[in-house]
């Protein structure tokens, strides 16, 4: 899947589900869960040695399931993920060796910012979707609007992550320099260890009703 396809499916579905996952065993009921939910999308974060494992299982045995790696710190992440099947790679910060390489490779890749200067170095290395992190502790959706007025003329959009749940995710997500959110809330650690399904997908179904009704 080129970039710009992958992009456009990001922000039609606009909330990722962000997914630390130890246990490769869990890949397909997690992915089942969440397409349940009505996402068929998600972020695999390198933060766990099984990571990798679930990405190429996801994107092998659910290809309607649109498969991302996060937390990419190196290239060897970013090339092994685009090897297991990634269609995407999510950073938290931005490296403009990772931007560079992400293009060599024709992989959609999401940066992370915090700042005007990173949004502008971004934007030089043509970045068009950048994630603004940690959003929460940055000063959520008001602070993103401040930063991002002098750059919306450029088609610039941006996926906040960090501190979005489903109370503040409609505030989020009438941004409308805001293509999508990512949120770890929706299948936790805790909620994956202990098989509740169930409670994923409803967690998602939530998260689907909060985002139709805000685009109304």
């Amino acid at each position: 899947m080129n970039p710009e396809t992958v992009f456009r499916t990001l922000a039609t579905h606009r909330v990722i589900p962000v997914i630390a996952i130890d246990a490769a065993t869990n890949a397909l009921p997690l992915a089942d869960a969440l397409v349940s939910g009505g996402l068929p999308v998600v972020e695999i974060t390198f933060r766990t040695a099984a990571a990798a494992a679930v990405i190429q299982i996801i994107s092998r045995e659910r290809p309607g399931v649109l498969v991302g790696a996060g937390t990419v710190l190196t290239v060897e992440n970013l090339e092994k993920a685009q090897a297991c099947g990634a269609a995407f790679g999510v950073a938290p910060g931005f490296n403009p060796r990772l931007v560079r390489r992400a293009a060599e490779l024709g992989m959609a890749f999401i940066p992370g910012v915090a700042t005007p200067t990173e949004i502008e170095a971004a934007l030089e290395l043509g970045c068009r979707m950048l994630k603004f992190f940690p959003a929460g502790a940055l000063g959520g959706l008001k602070a993103l609007q401040a930063i991002s007025v002098p750059y919306l003329h450029t088609g610039v959009r941006f996926v906040p992550t960090g501190g979005i749940n489903a109370e503040n995710l409609r505030e989020y997500l009438s941004g409308k320099h805001v293509a999508a959110v990512g949120g770890t809330w929706l299948a936790t650690k805790e909620d994956i260890e202990k098989g509740a399904w169930e409670g994923i997908t409803s967690k998602c179904r939530q998260a689907v009703t909060i985002r139709d009704a805000e685009a109304g």
